[in-house]
Formats: C-alpha cells, sequence, structure tokens
C-alpha cells in the first residue's frame, strides 16, 4: 500500500511544482513573447578596440561610424551590417551616411582625446612600407615635435576619408562579418599611405 502511494504521490507533487512554477512566470509577464530588440544604434555606447597602433585606430573609428550611420538611417547596427552584405548595390544615402559617420567618429575621437599623435604611428607605417633605405631612414629621423606640428592624426584621417572610395568598399561585403573588416582595411592603407605622402614633403 505505501508502494502505491508512493507512486501515485510523485507525479502529482510533480504536477503540482510544474504548475505553480508557470504560475509565478504568468505572473510576472511570461504569458507573452518578444524577441530581443538589438541595441539603438543612436544610444552612445562604449567602444573600445582590441588592436594597437593603426589598426586600433581605425577598428574603433569604423565601429564608431558605423553605429552613426545606422543612427542616420533609423535602423539597428547589426540589420545595417545584415543588409548591407546582402545586397548587390547599396544606397546613396547609405555611402553618405558611412562617409558622414567616418568623420563623425574622427570628431569623436578628437573630442574624446583618443587620438593618438601622428608621431605615434609613424614606425608602424614604416615597417609596413617600401621605401627605399635613405628615405625611410630621413623620415625615422625626423622629430616627433616636428611631425606633430606639420600633420595631425585628424586631419590625416579627414583627408583619407574624403578620398574614400566607399561605394567600391561597401560592393565587395560578403557577409556581415566583412563590413567592419573591409572599411578597417581600406582606412588602414589609405591611412599608412597618406602619412608616409605627408612625411615626404616634410623633408
Amino acid at each position: 500500500m505505501t508502494g502505491l502511494v508512493r507512486v501515485v504521490a510523485l507525479p502529482a507533487v510533480s504536477l503540482v511544482l510544474v504548475v505553480g512554477v508557470l504560475a509565478v512566470q504568468l505572473l510576472n509577464g511570461g504569458g507573452t513573447y518578444e524577441p530581443l530588440r538589438p541595441p539603438d544604434a543612436c544610444t552612445e555606447r562604449p567602444v573600445t578596440s582590441r588592436a594597437d597602433g593603426i589598426d586600433g585606430l581605425t577598428e574603433r573609428l569604423v565601429l564608431l561610424a558605423v553605429a552613426d550611420a545606422a543612427c542616420t538611417l533609423g535602423v539597428s547596427r547589426e540589420a545595417l551590417t545584415l543588409e548591407l552584405a546582402q545586397r548587390a548595390e547599396v544606397s546613396d544615402a547609405e555611402v553618405a551616411a558611412l562617409r558622414d559617420g567616418l568623420l563623425a567618429a574622427v570628431r569623436q575621437m578628437a573630442d574624446d582625446g583618443s587620438l593618438p599623435a601622428a608621431s605615434a604611428l609613424v614606425d608602424e607605417a614604416l615597417d609596413q612600407a617600401e621605401l627605399n633605405g635613405v628615405l625611410e631612414f630621413a623620415i625615422r629621423a625626423l622629430p616627433d615635435s616636428l611631425i606633430d606640428s606639420a600633420l595631425t592624426t585628424d586631419d590625416v584621417l579627414i583627408r583619407t576619408i574624403e578620398q574614400l572610395d566607399v561605394r567600391s568598399v561597401l560592393a565587395d561585403l560578403d557577409s556581415p562579418a566583412d563590413l567592419d573588416r573591409q572599411v578597417e582595411a581600406a582606412i588602414t592603407e589609405a591611412v599608412k599611405d597618406a602619412l608616409l605622402d605627408r612625411l615626404r614633403n616634410l623633408l
């Protein structure tokens, strides 16, 4: 008899517990399901880069720029990256929003003091350039104070962005993850070229 009571009681207790959990969930709004919404692109969020030097600079720049572009276009950052990766042709509005976002990101980084001095980027640019030894030696010999008084990082970035073919960069996207990678790569190379071009003029 005791065994029979136990067999009947265990399912009953389990049923009571399940009903109790469901009741608590329903009382706390669990009766409706709403998928999580992606973060609002217009809400300012801290953005940090995982890399150093020019790569770290352009990584943060692009993250800020894409968020700014998404805000301008009235979509989430995630929706923008997905949309750009799925379409063969980007709109004029998207090109303009991303370019404006990049310029806004430069201004933001200049205002918050996170832009490195131009002299801090020179060695890295030279390490990856193919200059003749004499020219490279001459540029490396330039004092940091001379480099920083002659050119600023925000000026180099702004000139780079203004000359960047944003439409071509966006046309090569194969997946949402490519957006940051493609824009970062294009800006990184352009920044190095711009730095070296301006440094040659100092000699």
